[in-house]
């Protein structure tokens, strides 16, 4: 498995926090008091995410990472 730089990181927790926000519904169970960060940092950790990742090398090749 291919390691995923805390740069990738933390775009992917932002991005799924930010369509949380916006009423996305959750993938984990959540408790009151939680905010959309905390909820989808929890997704990550547990690796349900449903975003990849695109890596563009300079010889023009793409690698396609799955969360």
């Amino acid at each position: 498995m291919t390691n995923i730089t805390r740069f990738e990181r933390a775009r992917i927790v932002t991005a799924r926090a930010l369509q949380l926000s916006f009423g996305a519904p959750p993938l984990v169970k959540v408790a009151s008091g939680f905010t959309a960060y905390d909820i989808a940092k929890e997704e990550f950790e547990k690796k349900i995410l449903p975003l990849a990742i695109m890596r563009k090398f300079p010889d023009g090749s793409v690698e396609k990472i799955a969360i």
